[in-house]
């Protein structure tokens, strides 16, 4: 049985403050493969995690007009060699309900390991969610993840979610995100990720701007180097009055490495309006030089101009 301690020591090589992130007085669930190591529900938000072979499941409710101060945390991990973690979530937000959730996924000691994610996200009227998912892998490029996610944000909600994954070697990963928003509602995902070695990179997010007046954005950062690869694709329908969305990909390469984006746009509304814009090159030569001219190698410049692009 892993105890607390493997994550607080994780989070600290990953530069984070386990005091801040798992504090006593927060919602949170903790698992470390198939195993729920701690979990904890408090006034308006109640957690409910299952643990079985198969994998883990968890189900958030937040409560009707809850505004929860503290971020909730959903804390996932592997600290063997091997090994394998599947996750069901299914999030529920009640009307005009606002939160933070924190998502910290610690693989940095497996050489060889399989995360999935399958979540459900039903978002009520008027309410408020921010997603924040951060990875932390090593440096054996073996972990493969895998997130799946159906969200539905009802007449007036907002989403605004943020994925990355920029400590260690990717592996495989492989994002497919479907995304409804309702009425006046509104959602953003960004998404940062950087491929080295043989790094496999796909993200796939599909917004449907289904209601009237209907906003949405999908920004992607990413950046491979060596001879990793990506394929990015982003999907926005623009199907009622009003509704406004773009696609806004930026991916630079290096070395060998190879990206495609496809920002894909479709307009069912002759009110609707859905637009986008794609670049994908190499390192500027104008900030490499301005860089070196500050004394920076050409490789500590390329690794600031990437960093500043994923931050």
């Amino acid at each position: 049985m892993v105890d607390m301690q493997r994550f607080f020591q994780a989070l600290k090589v990953a530069g984070a403050d386990p005091a801040g992130i798992l504090s006593g007085d927060s919602a949170h669930v903790v698992a470390h493969g198939h195993q729920i190591v701690s979990q904890q529900s408090i006034p308006g938000v109640q957690i409910t995690p299952h643990a079985s072979d198969q994998g883990i499941t968890a189900k958030v409710v937040i409560e009707e007009g809850r505004q929860v101060e503290q971020p909730i945390h959903l804390c996932f991990g592997l600290f063997e060699r091997t090994g394998v973690q599947n996750v069901t979530l299914e999030l529920v937000m009640g009307a005009n309900a606002k939160a933070t959730l924190w998502s910290h996924c610690l693989f940095s000691v497996p050489e060889q390991a399989r995360h999935t994610m399958q979540a459900v996200i039903r978002i009520g009227p008027g309410a408020e969610m921010r997603y924040q998912e951060a990875h932390y892998h090593g440096a054996s490029g073996g972990i493969e993840v895998v997130p799946r996610a159906r969200i539905e944000l009802e007449r007036g909600a907002r989403l605004f979610s943020d994925f990355s994954l920029v400590t260690g070697m990717v592996g495989m990963l492989d994002v497919d995100f479907d995304v409804t928003v309702g009425e006046d509602a509104v959602a953003e995902f960004t998404s940062k990720v950087f491929g080295h070695g043989a790094d496999r990179i796909r993200i796939k997010e599909r917004l449907v701007l289904a209601g009237r007046n209907a906003r949405g954005l999908i920004k992607s950062r990413v950046a491979v180097e060596d001879d990793a690869s990506a394929e990015v694709i982003g999907i926005t329908e623009g199907n009622a009055a009003g509704a406004r969305g773009h696609v806004d990909c930026t991916e630079i390469i290096k070395d060998r490495g190879v990206v495609s984006a496809s920002p894909i746009v479709k307009v069912t509304h002759p009110e609707a309006k859905v637009t986008h814009e794609a670049a994908i090159g190499s390192v500027d030569r104008q900030q490499m030089e301005t860089l070196m001219a500050r004394g920076l190698s050409p490789e500590e410049a390329v690794h600031r101009i990437v960093g500043g692009l994923l931050r």
